[in-house]
């Protein structure tokens, strides 16, 4: 890193970049040398791309799919926000579908919250700690059990939910016994939920869990 006398450290922020799929903040860049001034410049010339307030992207990075999770996460908030609902479903390859939007999710006690095009994001008073929250490819992302209880609080469609039951399980990541129990204890609709989806048409007895 180097200090703002310095000249800029484009291999340093590019490196860093690389592991959050080519974006970064302005506060990460500043750690690196570069100016608020300095970043308009190189969005200006084209070899940066602005992609929120405060968020931008190499250029020259190669792209990736679902990118605009990283950049989305980054402008909410890296250390609060995380991916989950059906953009963690998408991330851990738990569906077949891809979600129309974005999912995120912050502590309810978070204020001042962007408004992002296409971006849904839930707040919660369930802890967004170790035990519930994964790092996934440079992005904060919800563990899959922790996924599946939040999609089974909303609308998904319970055949979608059955299919991330059944992939998790043959992964080995949950089993039935505990699914089931973390159900019960979020209260009587993710509980349904869960139930309901063990009785779509997928083989359980034959998955690992």
């Amino acid at each position: 890193m180097t200090t703002l006398d310095q000249r800029p450290d484009r291999e340093g922020l590019f490196q860093l970049a690389s592991g959050q799929r080519g974006y970064f903040t302005t506060a990460q860049a500043r750690e690196y040398g570069y100016s608020r001034a300095l970043l308009a410049y190189h969005t200006k010339t084209g070899t940066l791309q602005r992609a929120y307030a405060g968020v931008y992207r190499f250029r020259d990075y190669p792209s990736t799919p679902r990118e605009e999770l990283a950049a989305a996460w980054l402008a909410v908030g890296k250390d609060v926000a995380v991916v989950s609902h059906e953009s963690a479903l998408e991330l851990w390859n738990l569906r077949d579908i891809i979600p129309d939007g974005m999912h995120l999710s912050v502590p309810r006690s978070r204020r001042h919250l962007p408004r992002l095009p296409g971006v849904t994001i839930h707040t919660t008073t369930r802890p967004l700690d170790r035990a519930s929250v994964r790092e996934h490819e440079g992005i904060r992302v919800t563990s899959p059990i922790r996924t599946l209880l939040d999609v089974a609080d909303t609308d998904v469609a319970p055949d979608q939910i059955g299919l991330a039951l059944y992939q998790a399980m043959r992964r080995g990541w949950i089993d039935r016994q505990r699914i089931r129990s973390a159900a019960s204890q979020r209260g009587p609709k993710t509980a349904h939920s869960i139930d309901y989806a063990f009785t779509s048409n997928y083989p359980f007895d034959r998955a690992v869990g």
